[in-house]
């Protein structure tokens, strides 16, 4: 039993998999510091308050929180859009590597093609 489960969890996927996790988790921790530590004092600026958790409504002596989703509501958009920006920079700089151009011939490779070019035309 020990045996299979090895087997199971060294499977390229899983490791793959968890090694993705891992990673997508501590980048988290970086965007939500850069969404707490210097977007939302931005948005503190233009707005007044970044926090709107302590809105809320009673009905019927039930009490109703809802500037807290209002929060989680700008913190996941705000999140959402500092990770685009960072995956389109990904992507951009990806791209700039793909559009390198091809390495220019060689002597030897120019001399070889001469003669191949020369024993066509015989």
């Amino acid at each position: 039993m020990f045996k299979e489960f090895k087997e199971f969890a060294m499977r390229g996927n899983i490791v793959d998999l968890a090694v993705a996790v891992i990673i997508g988790s501590a980048f988290g921790k970086v965007i939500e510091g850069l969404v707490d530590g210097i977007i939302m004092p931005i948005v503190s600026m233009v707005v007044g308050k970044p926090d709107f958790s302590y809105l809320s409504c009673s009905v019927n002596g039930t009490i109703f929180p809802y500037g807290k989703f209002i929060q989680s509501i700008i913190m996941f958009l705000l999140i959402a859009f500092a990770l685009f920006l960072v995956v389109k920079a990904v992507n951009k700089a990806n791209k700039k590597k793909e559009e390198a151009p091809a390495p220019a011939a060689t002597a030897e490779d120019i001399i070889l093609l001469r003669e191949i070019r020369d024993a066509l035309k015989k």
